[in-house]
C-alpha cells in the first residue's frame, strides 16, 4: 500500500480541480484574455501542483521511508536515497 492512500480520494479531486484551472488557461488563451491575467493562473497552478508534490511527499517520508528505515538494511538506504532524490527535483523545479 502507498503512503497517500489514506488520502486518495483527496488528492484525486484536487488534482482534478488542477486539470479544470489548467483548461482554464487554455481558454483564456483562445480568447486572447490578458496576459497578466492568464500569468496569475499559471502562477496558482504550480502552486497548487507543488502543495500537491509536497503532501504526496510528506506521506511517502511518513509511510514508505519510515517503514524501510524500520527494517533497516539496503532498503532504507534506497528509500532514503529516493526521497533525497525527489526532494532535489521539488527544490530546481
Amino acid at each position: 500500500m502507498h503512503g497517500y492512500a489514506d488520502n486518495k480520494e483527496s488528492h484525486t479531486k484536487r488534482m482534478r480541480r488542477i486539470e479544470g484551472q489548467v483548461r482554464g488557461i487554455t481558454k483564456m488563451i483562445e480568447s486572447d484574455k490578458y496576459c497578466i491575467d492568464i500569468l496569475t493562473q499559471v502562477s496558482a497552478v504550480n502552486k497548487a501542483l507543488e502543495a500537491v508534490a509536497l503532501g504526496l511527499l510528506d506521506e511517502h517520508l511518513k509511510h514508505c521511508v519510515t517503514d524501510a528505515v524500520t527494517e533497516g538494511g539496503q532498503m532504507a538506504e534506497e528509500k532514503i536515497e529516493e526521497a533525497s532524490a525527489a526532494i532535489a527535483r521539488l527544490v530546481r523545479s
